[in-house]
C-alpha cells in the first residue's frame, strides 16, 4: 500500500511537470491549450514525458506531441519550424503531426555527462510557435518498461515470427523496407502482452490494440486499416500502406495494453516502434 501511495504522488508530480511544460511557449504563441478546441488553425506543442534509462543503461528523452487541432493534420519538415537544439535541427523528432496528443512517440538518447544541461524543441504551426526544454531533473525520472505500483510490461512486437522483440520506446528502426508508390505494401508484426491489470482497470477489455500511422514522409500515406485486428493465438496482425510519392518514410506502430493511450498517465505501458520505408517511383 505505501508503495501504491507514493507512486500515486509521484505521477502526480509527472502529470503537473507535462502540464506545465505544454503551456511553455513563446510569446508569438497567442493562445494555450485551455483554450477553446477548433478543428484547425492552432499550435502543435512538444510533450515532454520524462527520461529513462534503458535496459543497457543508456539515458534518453520521452518525448510525444500535442496537435490541438481537431482536424487538421500539418506536415512540418525539420528545419526553423521544427527544430531541437543544440545538436540538431534533426533529432529524430516526428515531421507528420496527427491530430490531439500523441505519447512517447520517439526518444532522444543523450550522454551520461548530459548533466543540467537541455534540449529545446521549438516547433512553428499556423504561425504559432512553441518551445518546450527537455533535461535530466531527477524529479522527472520515468520507468516506461515497467509500472512500479503492478508491474505492468509494455506489449512486445516482433516483425517476424521469431524475430528480434521491440518493447517500450522507439529505439532505432525496427524494420527496413521498400516500396513502390501506388502500389499497396504489406505490413505484419506479432503482438503479446504479459495481461497485467491495474485493480482499478478490471472490467477492461484485455489485449493487445494496433495503430498504424505515417510518422515522417513526402506525401501521404494511405493504410487499409490503420488499426488491424490482433488474430490469436499467436497475435498476428496485417495491414497494407499505399504511398502517394517516392522518397524516403517513417511510419510508426503503436501498441497498446488495457492502460490505454498513454498507459492513464504513468508513462508506461504502451510500445512504439519505427519502420523505415523507402519509396521507389512506379514504373
Amino acid at each position: 500500500m505505501i508503495e501504491r501511495v507514493c507512486f500515486l504522488v509521484q505521477r502526480a508530480t509527472i502529470a503537473v511537470f507535462v502540464s506545465a511544460i505544454v503551456l511553455t511557449v513563446t510569446p508569438s504563441s497567442a493562445q494555450i491549450p485551455l483554450d477553446a478546441a477548433h478543428d484547425s488553425g492552432q499550435s502543435v506543442t512538444a510533450a515532454y514525458e520524462g527520461w529513462f534509462k534503458r535496459p543497457d543503461g543508456s539515458i534518453a528523452l520521452l518525448v510525444g506531441y500535442f496537435n490541438r487541432n481537431l482536424k487538421q493534420v500539418l506536415d512540418i519538415p525539420i528545419g526553423p519550424d521544427n527544430r531541437i537544439e543544440p545538436g540538431g535541427p534533426d533529432r529524430g523528432q516526428p515531421t507528420h503531426f496527427l491530430t490531439r496528443r500523441q505519447w512517447g512517440v520517439f526518444a532522444i538518447d543523450v550522454p551520461a555527462d548530459f548533466g543540467d544541461k537541455n534540449l529545446i524543441w521549438t516547433i512553428t504551426a499556423n504561425g504559432k510557435t512553441t518551445s518546450v526544454p527537455m533535461g535530466l531533473n531527477p524529479l522527472y525520472e520515468v520507468t516506461p518498461f515497467r509500472e512500479a505500483a503492478q508491474g505492468n510490461t509494455p506489449p512486445v512486437l516482433r516483425f517476424e515470427p521469431q524475430g528480434a522483440p521491440f518493447q517500450g520506446p522507439p529505439h532505432g528502426f525496427a524494420q527496413t523496407l521498400t516500396a513502390t508508390t501506388a502500389e499497396p505494401l504489406t505490413l505484419t508484426l506479432w503482438a503479446s502482452d504479459d495481461e497485467v491489470v491495474d485493480p482499478d482497470r478490471r472490467g477492461r477489455k484485455t489485449g493487445v490494440t494496433i495503430v498504424w500511422s505515417q510518422y515522417r514522409g513526402p506525401g501521404p500515406v494511405t493504410f487499409t486499416v490503420p488499426r488491424p485486428a490482433v488474430a490469436p493465438p499467436d497475435g498476428k496482425a496485417t495491414t497494407t500502406a499505399t504511398f502517394s510519392a517516392p522518397g524516403d518514410y517513417v511510419l510508426r506502430a503503436q501498441a497498446n495494453d488495457v492502460s490505454g493511450e498513454g498507459g492513464g498517465g504513468f508513462q508506461c505501458c504502451w510500445t512504439n516502434a519505427h519502420i523505415k520505408v523507402t519509396v521507389n517511383p512506379a514504373r
